[in-house]
């Protein structure tokens, strides 16, 4: 079971991930829009019909930059509605508006979706599949030039079958904008794989869910991140988080994050 599926298919956790300015002397930045995730990656995941979930995130540096200064922490407020009533075949919409002190906040809307069939659907032990995009910005623009961009416009399609006592495993690839998406050395790394783990610890308490994931990648998108969260009520739960980015020089200082996600009705 996981974080999404045990609060009314509670899905949203945190997805945000990091533009590659530094490498054309722009600080890192956060710009994303979220799909339903496990921690950093997204999910199979799909909110139910009708169902509106809204999600308040912050991310916050556990480390100063090595001139001493600190990077402002990063805001994600934004929803994400449920729009086929299908059982077999789901899809959801949504979009962030994103607050992080860089230059990006000029364009702060982002844009996010996915269609997905639940584990089960397709025939007898299928697993889950999801197709999907998120990072859809506002502004085009060349980073390898030293341009301000924010359309990572990042594609994707996973897998994920849940296994007894193991929990749940996922699987899938990506691909995002060769013009945005760039390595320490300024070369585009716009694709890799996306892997995570997560499982509702219902030996401790059915509040409590815990995931692993790993986005791979050089560019400011590469994290390996771990959560866990705590359903607070039926609609409400608080996830505390820690993102450790495959290279400092595009996806900066780690950091802690915190997101709460709420579901309506």
């Amino acid at each position: 079971m996981s974080k999404s599926t045990r609060n009314s298919r509670f899905t949203r956790t945190a997805v945000i991930v990091l533009s590659a300015f530094a490498l054309c002397g722009l600080a890192p930045s956060f710009a994303s829009a979220t799909p339903s995730t496990q921690v950093w990656i997204p999910s199979t995941d799909i909110q139910p019909y009708k169902t509106v979930h809204l999600n308040f995130d912050t991310y916050i540096r556990a480390n100063s930059n090595d001139d001493g200064s600190r990077t402002a922490p990063a805001v994600v407020i934004g929803p994400t509605v449920g729009i086929l009533p299908f059982e077999k075949i789901q899809a959801e919409l949504g979009f962030d508006v994103i607050s992080a002190g860089g230059d990006a906040d000029k364009h702060p809307l982002y844009f996010h979706g996915k269609l997905a069939t639940p584990e089960g659907s397709l025939f007898k032990l299928s697993p889950a599949v999801a197709f999907g995009g998120y990072n859809f910005g506002t502004k085009s623009g060349d980073v390898r030039n030293g341009e301000l961009a924010t359309t990572q416009n990042m594609v994707y399609a996973l897998v994920a079958k849940t296994l007894p006592v193991v929990g749940r495993l996922s699987a899938g690839y990506f691909v995002g904008n060769k013009k945005v998406l760039l390595d320490e050395n300024g070369e585009s790394d716009e694709k890799g794989l996306l892997l995570s783990w997560d499982r509702a610890m219902s030996e401790i308490s059915d509040k409590l869910w815990l995931a692993v994931d790993y986005q791979g990648t050089d560019s400011a998108l590469g994290a390996l991140s771990l959560g866990a969260s705590w359903a607070v009520a039926k609609n409400v739960s608080v996830l505390l988080g820690y993102d450790i980015y495959n290279k400092k020089l595009t996806g900066g200082e780690n950091t802690v994050t915190l997101q709460v996600d709420i579901n309506l009705p």
